[in-house]
């Protein structure tokens, strides 16, 4: 049985947008300026999501302090140069928004983008409309997907957990919806895959917007 939610937190990368082109891009764009050799693109891949610090020091292995400044490297690239825009929104999404929209649910973004990079994309694709709250993350007080999420629910005044629901395609999403009492919908569209997602916990799988659709109802 699923539940009616009132509350309906998306993640942004893979999940309503294909961002994977830019942040691959910008991943490369970083990596040579940096003086390493570029990994293939299904190495790449892995990237899309994570949080970037993430990526850059635990994933690649960067020193903190190169971490953090590949990290402005990269938001160079993809804000300044027009990384955020080498992206398309996935077949069906603006519909799931516009329909749960009508059905009057307050849906939110929680999104381990940072405000800049975050509303580049939603203004240029039309999608902020759609939005109650945007909660993004930031280096120093929402370094963590929790954190964002967090920030999402006490920002829009939910303390009845079981009426809010989380939907991302990779496992820090669903991750961090456990860790703060969330249910959630791992996406099978986006980057993470059935047996990430299923090894996370998530509380459903969603093959399509549709069937996050009818999750959420």
């Amino acid at each position: 049985m699923t539940k009616s939610y009132e509350y309906i937190l998306f993640d942004l990368d893979g999940t309503l947008t294909d961002s994977v082109l830019g942040v691959i891009n910008g991943f490369s764009y970083v990596i040579k300026k940096m003086g390493r050799e570029v990994p293939d693109e299904s190495e790449l891949r892995k990237f899309v999501g994570p949080p970037l610090i993430v990526s850059f020091g635990k994933h690649l292995g960067y020193p903190p302090e190169q971490a953090e400044k590949a990290v402005e490297m990269f938001r160079e690239y993809y804000n300044e140069m027009g990384g955020a825009l080498e992206n398309r929104v996935y077949p069906g999404v603006e519909q799931l928004l516009a329909d749960l929209n009508a059905a009057g649910k307050t849906l939110i973004v929680a999104t381990s983008k940072g405000t800049r990079a975050a509303n580049i994309v939603l203004d240029h694709f039309g999608l902020k409309k759609y939005f109650d709250f945007i909660a993004t993350a930031d280096d120093i007080i929402r370094p963590r997907k929790v954190d964002v999420i967090r920030y999402a629910l006490e920002s829009c005044g939910v303390t009845d957990l079981t009426k809010a629901v989380m939907v991302g395609d990779r496992e820090h999403d669903v991750l961090a919806a456990n860790e703060v009492g969330l249910d959630s919908i791992g996406v099978l569209y986006g980057y993470g895959g059935r047996a990430e997602l299923t090894a996370a916990g998530a509380t459903y799988l969603a093959a399509t917007p549709a069937d996050v659709k009818a999750l959420t109802e």
